[in-house]
């Protein structure tokens, strides 16, 4: 068949425009294949990581505002199951904020003892101390610091990257602690501690540095000998931090959803109802 040079041109103009409609109609059935099923809310469940939920909001937290409690549970989380159990000879103990906060504002800390961990055998235990004092407020405060009680020496070392911001409420977890365990506790306030360059960082701060004297400090020196606990001089890149958790906690995901993918029946029903409502587990 042939056709004069104008239809020949009319006819390569149509195929040359269908040609490009197809091209972009592949490229946004792509991009709506790899939009989620559902935009999450802040109060959306986005990992279950042993014993904690993360929510959309803690992660979102994480990018550039002031930690929540369930972000630090979070890395505690983390620092006990992939860190603590390749040292089953250490006896150090990652209170949770809310237990640390518990014991801060309980009159009487021996009615904590069925609920708190058992310290007969422990020789360290990290308390993320918040300056929040309204029980009645959840996620309340706007402060984080780092309270490392060595049971060994009988000190009490504060990290605090706005000193001395928090030192009273450090000081009343140590008075805490040693009520509960029946001992006396120096505390030491150390104002060489890594100071923070904005109002939000003091979460981040106290997951880097809790990493650091675990690591550092704790696990991997002889405690029959002395041990130097400041982090004088010690470099904290919030920012590099901030992206090594959320990495963290991307990989779980990842590895939460392919876990589900792969137990799940080909039965199963409402599948998208069980996405939206169940966040990827790791256990």
């Amino acid at each position: 068949m042939s056709f004069p040079n104008q239809a020949r041109l009319h006819y390569l103009g149509i195929l040359l425009l269908s040609t490009g409609l197809c091209v972009v109609a592949s490229w946004w059935i792509f991009k709506l294949m790899r939009r989620p099923l559902s935009k999450l809310s802040p109060d959306d469940a986005y990992l279950s990581y042993f014993d904690v939920r993360l929510m959309k909001e803690d992660v979102d937290t994480l990018k550039n505002d002031w930690l929540t409690d369930n972000s630090i549970a979070f890395w505690e989380e983390y620092l006990e199951r992939e860190i603590l159990t390749q040292y089953p000879k250490s006896h150090i103990v990652l209170l949770r904020p809310s237990m640390s906060f518990m014991l801060m504002q309980t009159p009487d800390p021996a009615t904590l003892r069925d609920v708190l961990p058992d310290f007969t055998h422990t020789s360290h235990i990290f308390l993320p101390i918040n300056d929040c004092h309204n029980v009645e407020i959840p996620e309340g405060g706007s402060h984080w610091s780092l309270l490392l009680v060595s049971l060994i020496d009988g000190l009490a070392f504060h990290y605090d990257s706005l000193f001395p911001s928090n030192r009273q409420e450090a000081g009343l977890a140590t008075s805490k602690i040693s009520q509960l365990l029946g001992r006396g506790l120096r505390f030491v306030d150390l104002e060489t501690s890594p100071q923070q360059e904005n109002s939000s960082d003091c979460g981040v701060f106290v997951c880097v540095q809790m990493r650091h004297l675990l690591l550092k400090r704790l696990l991997t020196t002889d405690l029959k000998g002395k041990v130097d606990m400041s982090l004088q001089g010690k470099n904290v890149d919030a920012s590099s931090a901030r992206k090594e958790i959320l990495k963290i906690i991307e990989g779980f995901r990842r590895e939460g959803e392919r876990r589900r993918s792969r137990s799940a029946s080909p039965y199963g029903q409402t599948k998208s109802k069980t996405r939206s409502k169940t966040p990827p587990r790791i256990e």
